[in-house]
């Protein structure tokens, strides 16, 4: 990882992200933590994508659960090709995956009420999501808490 200093810039976040998602999810979190600490409060989009990020590697449920409410307090300052360094070419195409991940916390932390209305914010966004893999998982994700909603499962 390069020399955060001050700031930390896509490439660190990418190379943190690429570390997580090659397995190796210890040295992933502290790359991504480190990044995290070297963010300025108005670095929205870069916020948005470390906390959603963050979220998958923590142990502790209200953890992560804490990560997936940062991600979706930072997306509302995320302006569309805010995302295109992390190859998301439009941000309205991440903020189902958001809802439907503090969804799915929600509801395993038995806060139904939540929970339906993250999945209600995720549906009513699924219209930005691509014909492709990830909006065939994305898609398939929000279909599977609904039914778990509606299963009364946690």
């Amino acid at each position: 990882m390069g020399n955060l200093g001050t700031m930390t810039d896509w490439s660190d976040i990418v190379a943190a992200i690429t570390t997580t998602l090659g397995g190796d999810r210890e040295a992933g979190r502290r790359d991504m933590s480190q990044c995290w600490d070297g963010l300025h409060a108005a670095d929205h989009a870069k916020r948005c994508v470390l906390a959603h990020y963050l979220a998958d590697v923590q142990d502790d449920l209200a953890d992560e659960v804490a990560w997936d409410e940062r991600a979706l307090t930072s997306y509302p300052w995320v302006n569309d090709d805010d995302l295109a360094p992390v190859g998301i070419a439009s941000a309205a195409g991440l903020a189902p995956s958001l809802h439907l991940n503090l969804g799915d916390g929600y509801l395993r932390q038995g806060r139904i009420p939540d929970a339906r209305r993250e999945l209600d914010a995720g549906l009513a966004a699924a219209a930005a999501l691509g014909d492709d893999g990830y909006g065939a998982m994305i898609r398939s994700g929000l279909a599977g808490l609904g039914a778990r909603l509606e299963a009364g499962e946690s």
